[in-house]
C-alpha cells in the first residue's frame, strides 16, 4: 500500500459521519410541474440562479465535453464478473467467454456488444476504484452528490447534475438543464434553487403525459391569459418577494414544453427504436437520453438509474439474474455509444457509469451469490476520453488494488470521479460557493481534508 493510500485510510479512520441526510427535501415532479399551470409536466425552473462561486485555481481543466450521461447500476454489480473480469474455476460461468481485448479480460460471451465497443477503443475503464461505504443508500447517493451524505455538508449537497445545471444552463432554454430518467430517488438539487433541481421522468414510448390540455389548445392558453390577468399582479415586481416572482419564470418555462413538437419528439420513441435498445426500461431510457442531447435544447446533464436487479446475494449465475441483466446492460450500453457517435455527439458527451461499490469475490457464499464489497470499477466513453485504456489495475482475486495507475497514487473514490466530471466540462472543480445554509462554504468537490480529490485526467492519455 503506497504512503499517499495510508494517508488516505488513517484520515478516514479518525472521522466518522454520524449526521442525519438531508435527500428527504421535496423535489419538483412531472406531475407538480404542470399541475401549477393546471395541465401537467414537472419541472425545477424556479428561483433565480445566486452566482457565489470562486475557484481555487488548482489546475487546468479539460473542457472536452458538453454533455455528461451518467448511469447509476443500482444495487451495485459485480466486478469480477464484468469490467474486471476474474475467472474463478468451477465457479464462474464458462459461457462467458472471457477473451483477452486492448490487454485487459472482458466477458465476451456476457457483454458481446461492449466486448465489440472495447475492441474499437469506445470506452475506458477505471479498476482501481473503491467504494468508502457498502451501505446502498448511503453509497448511491454519495455517489451522486460526490462526498458522503451524512457529514455535515452532506445533508445540503447537491446532485453533481445540479452542480453542472448551474454552471452550463443555456439561457431560455426549452429543455431543463439537468434531466433525470428512471430516478424516483434520485438526488436532487440540495440547498441550490428549485430551477435546477433534476427533471425526473419515466422514459415511455408516448413521450411525457400531459403536455397537451384535454379541452385543446386554444382552452388551455385562455385559461393561461386569464391566470397571467388575476396574478401578473403579484407575480411581475414581486411585491410580496422574489419566491412569488420566480413563479413567472416557472409558468413561462412549463409552457415552452406544451404543445411542442420538439419535446414529443424527444421523450417519444417507437418499438422499433426501443427493440434495438433491447426493449427494457433501461434501454429505453438511454434511448431518450441520445434523443435529448441530439434536440439541443438545453439539456446538459442526463442520469440514468438503472434499477435491473444488480444486488445478487443469491443465485447470481443463475439465468434471470446475471446471465439476463448482462445481455440488458450490453444492448442499452452499445445502442447509446453508437447512436451518440452516430450523431456526432459522442465526443461532446461524457458517458460515465458506475454501481454504488462492488462485490465479493472468488467463490460463491453459501446462497449462490455476491454479498458487497468496496473494490469497484467505473466506466468512462466520449466527452474526449482516451478509450480501450485501463486505468489501475486489481490483484489476481479482484478483492483489491494492486496498481493504482493514475496521478495520485490511492484509490480512485466517488469524489474523484465527481472532480473528473467537471473537470471534463470545463467546471473548476475547486470552486468553492459562498451561498449554503450553513454559511461554511460550499466546495464543490471536498477539498479541505487530509489530502485533496482530484479528476483521473490519465482518461485522456
Amino acid at each position: 500500500m503506497t504512503k499517499e493510500q495510508e494517508q488516505a485510510n488513517a484520515y478516514f479512520q479518525k472521522y466518522g459521519w454520524n449526521h442525519k441526510t438531508f435527500f428527504n427535501r421535496p423535489h419538483w415532479t412531472r406531475r407538480r410541474f404542470f399541475e401549477v399551470l393546471g395541465a401537467g409536466v414537472t419541472g425545477s425552473f424556479l428561483a433565480h440562479r445566486s452566482l457565489m462561486a470562486e475557484t481555487a485555481g488548482a489546475g487546468a481543466t479539460k473542457g472536452t465535453a458538453q454533455n455528461v450521461i451518467f448511469l447509476l447500476l443500482a444495487g451495485a454489480p459485480s466486478h469480477t464478473d464484468t469490467f474486471d473480469l476474474k475467472m474463478v474455476n468451477g465457479v464462474t460461468p464458462t459461457s462467458f467467454n472471457p477473451a483477452s481485448i486492448n490487454g485487459a479480460q472482458f466477458p465476451t460471451g456476457l457483454l458481446p456488444k461492449l466486448a465489440q465497443n472495447f475492441q474499437n477503443k469506445d470506452f475506458s475503464i477505471i479498476r482501481s476504484m473503491q467504494s468508502h461505504a457498502l451501505v446502498h443508500s448511503l453509497s448511491q447517493t454519495w455517489t451522486q452528490i460526490g462526498r458522503n451524505p451524512a457529514a455535515a455538508l452532506g445533508n445540503i449537497a447537491p446532485n453533481i447534475g445540479s452542480i453542472v445545471a448551474i454552471e452550463k444552463e443555456t439561457p431560455k432554454s426549452v429543455f431543463p438543464p439537468f434531466l433525470q430518467l428512471n430516478s424516483p430517488g434520485g438526488a436532487t438539487q440540495g440547498y441550490l434553487p428549485a430551477s435546477y433541481a433534476p427533471f425526473k421522468v419515466q422514459a415511455a414510448a408516448s413521450g411525457i403525459a400531459n403536455t397537451t390540455n384535454p379541452d385543446g389548445q386554444t382552452r388551455f392558453n385562455g385559461r393561461l391569459s386569464l391566470l397571467h390577468t388575476l396574478d401578473d399582479g403579484l407575480r411581475i415586481g414581486a411585491p410580496n418577494g422574489q419566491a412569488e416572482s420566480d413563479y413567472n419564470d416557472f409558468y413561462l418555462a412549463a409552457n415552452q414544453m406544451m404543445y411542442n413538437q420538439t419535446v414529443n419528439q424527444a421523450f417519444s420513441f417507437t418499438s422499433a427504436d426501443s427493440a434495438r435498445y433491447g426493449s427494457t426500461h433501461t434501454g429505453n431510457a438511454c434511448l431518450v437520453a441520445s434523443q435529448v442531447l441530439k434536440a439541443n435544447q438545453g439539456t446538459r446533464f442526463i442520469q440514468i438509474t438503472s434499477n435491473d436487479g444488480w444486488d445478487m446475494h443469491v443465485n447470481i449465475y443463475q439465468q434471470a439474474n446475471l446471465p439476463t441483466k448482462g445481455p440488458l446492460l450490453d444492448n442499452a450500453v452499445s445502442a447509446l455509444l453508437g447512436d451518440l457517435d452516430a450523431s456526432g455527439l459522442l465526443d461532446a458527451t461524457l458517458v460515465v457509469m458506475v454501481g454504488e461499490f462492488g462485490r465479493t469475490v472468488g467463490p460463491l457464499t453459501a446462497a449462490a451469490g455476491r454479498d458487497h464489497w468496496p473494490q469497484q470499477f467505473a466506466f468512462f466513453a466520449g466527452g474526449g476520453v482516451k478509450g480501450g485504456t485501463i486505468i489501475g489495475q486489481s490483484n489476481a482475486t479482484g478483492s483489491d488494488t494492486a496498481v493504482y495507475g493514475w496521478s495520485q497514487n490511492r484509490y480512485v473514490y466517488p469524489e474523484d470521479i465527481e472532480a473528473t466530471i467537471y473537470s471534463a466540462l470545463g467546471i473548476d472543480w475547486t470552486s468553492v460557493r459562498h451561498d449554503d445554509p450553513l454559511g461554511r462554504g460550499f466546495e464543490y468537490v471536498p477539498q479541505t481534508g487530509a489530502f485533496p480529490y482530484y479528476p483521473v485526467h490519465e482518461l485522456w492519455g
